[in-house]
């Protein structure tokens, strides 16, 4: 272990079961969904209301909104209603909750954190601060979903982590987003679509286009190509696609960020929302934008994701462009480095390589910086977060895979005008799998997905083995000098 010194704080946040959402629970095959719907349309109100209230009963306490729930779900099987007869309110809820079920959002882990200062400081006192953790939380069938946390550092150095209820709410997704034209196009072409069909669709659409025009674009194209062959309807599914994974979500602020969750919405993410890395970025002109790079899984590939909020209750996600979007681990600088963004990646699953792109959004050319050197990092290394700035230069912490799948964070120096330069490595690990933390979903790991910068501490959280998460913190001055030896 490296001779810096970390402070462990006693905070430890384990899976909480109790943390439930509602999904739909719907057959695949339509004879059962038939059967179902037959069933429910057979009882007399009376008994809808009694079976009604039962449900309610014994769920409602868990949910806040339990019946705007259940009535979505009931309009995801409406269509294969076999009447037009009228429905009562209760029959649709009780419809709905039928093809519904609670999901326990982190019942199997609770993991990979990143931290950021919070956007409203007021009330802090002097020296201390606020922030907001983000953590990957996994239950049934391994679907990972971003949960948030806050908490504050005290002058002296305690933190301490805001009380947090087992109740939870996912956005509002908005049925009509915005897209960007000139990134929607770029993509296409990276994905081998750059096509007559997509020049059909795209060419009639303003730059500033809406899911509305899109929808109505690709109606119009349809329509009109005679005849229908294999490469209209890829080059159709393809944009829908794009579409799908470019959403706007908001949160209501009756509710604390600490009650926030956000699931997979888009198909390719269907099997989770990857290891988020939040960062504060402070552009040229002061302006703070919270960005977070994050890996979509669809269960059997994956795509780098980005997200943009300003409040943490207006989301933005968006598909990210370019030849160097590929593997997980992409982290963005907090600032500008000679007017370019900047981001650290891992493109070949082995080794640290860095990239600059006038635009966040697209990324190309990564040159390799760092790659393994110690045996504790000899089948792979990658980054545990965004870069954190200090006047000796950007301290990265990096995580470092060795011999039986060991997961060990390390840490290196950039230099602070050319990161590109390496100019200090810890040659041991900062922090190792030890004790009880080395056992969980996937034993022996230590993980990280960002850190924070306080006064001369650098504040640390990090998962355990897959399951569970901790908060250090490692001094500053202590870590700087181990970099320079």
């Amino acid at each position: 272990m490296s001779r810096v010194k970390v402070r462990a704080h006693d905070i430890t946040l384990v899976p909480q079961s109790a943390r439930v959402i509602i999904r739909p629970f719907i057959p695949s095959n339509v004879n059962r969904v038939l059967a179902i719907l037959g069933r429910a349309l057979a009882l007399r109100e009376e008994e809808v209301g009694r079976d009604l209230e039962a449900v309610l009963k014994e769920f409602e306490s868990r949910h806040f909104d339990m019946e705007a729930a259940l009535l979505a779900n009931f309009r995801r099987v409406a269509p294969h209603l076999f009447t037009d007869q009228p429905l009562s309110r209760d029959r649709k809820l009780l419809i709905g909750s039928l093809f519904s079920g609670e999901y326990a959002l982190e019942s199997a882990a609770l993991f990979n954190p990143s931290i950021v200062a919070h956007p409203d400081q007021f009330g802090v006192p002097e020296g201390g601060l606020r922030f907001i953790m983000s953590l990957r939380a996994t239950g049934e069938g391994h679907i990972s979903s971003i949960e948030f946390r806050t908490g504050g550092i005290a002058p002296g150095g305690g933190i301490a982590l805001d009380p947090v209820s087992r109740m939870v709410t996912e956005p509002d997704i908005d049925p009509d987003p915005s897209y960007r034209k000139g990134p929607f196009l770029i993509k296409l072409h990276e994905m081998g679509f750059d096509n007559e069909h997509a020049h059909a669709v795209m060419e009639v659409l303003p730059e500033g286009l809406t899911r509305g025009l899109l929808a109505t674009s690709l109606q119009r194209v349809r329509r009109e190509t005679r005849p229908h062959g294999k490469d209209l309807d890829a080059t159709l599914r393809c944009i829908q696609w794009l579409a799908d994974s470019n959403y706007e979500m908001n949160f209501s602020g009756r509710h604390t960020l600490g009650e926030r969750v956000i699931f997979p919405v888009s198909a390719n993410e269907s099997n989770g929302i990857e290891d988020a890395r939040f960062v504060r970025f402070t552009d040229d002109d002061g302006t703070v934008t919270y960005y977070a790079t994050y890996t979509a899984y669809n269960g059997h590939a994956i795509l780098p994701q980005l997200i943009e909020t300003q409040d943490f209750l207006h989301f933005r996600v968006l598909t990210l462009n370019g030849s160097a979007v590929q593997n997980k681990g992409m982290a963005l600088f907090p600032r500008r480095i000679d007017g370019n963004y900047a981001m650290l990646s891992r493109q070949d699953d082995e080794n640290l390589l860095l990239m600059f792109s006038d635009n966040p959004h697209y990324w190309s050319d990564p040159r390799v910086i760092m790659r393994p050197a110690e045996m504790w990092e000899g089948v792979k290394v990658g980054n545990c977060g965004s870069p954190i700035e200090t006047e000796a230069g950007w301290i990265v912490l990096t995580h470092g895979v060795g011999p039986m799948r060991k997961y060990c964070i390390g840490a290196i120096l950039l230099d602070l005008q050319d990161p590109s330069k390496v100019i200090g490595r810890l040659r041991e690990p900062l922090l190792a799998p030890e004790g009880s933390g080395r056992e969980g979903y996937v034993p022996n790991v230590v993980y990280s997905c960002g850190s924070l910068r306080h006064g001369r501490d650098l504040i640390l959280p990090y998962a355990m083995s897959d399951r569970a998460s901790t908060i250090v913190t490692v001094n500053l001055d202590e870590l700087l000098g181990a970099l320079g030896d």
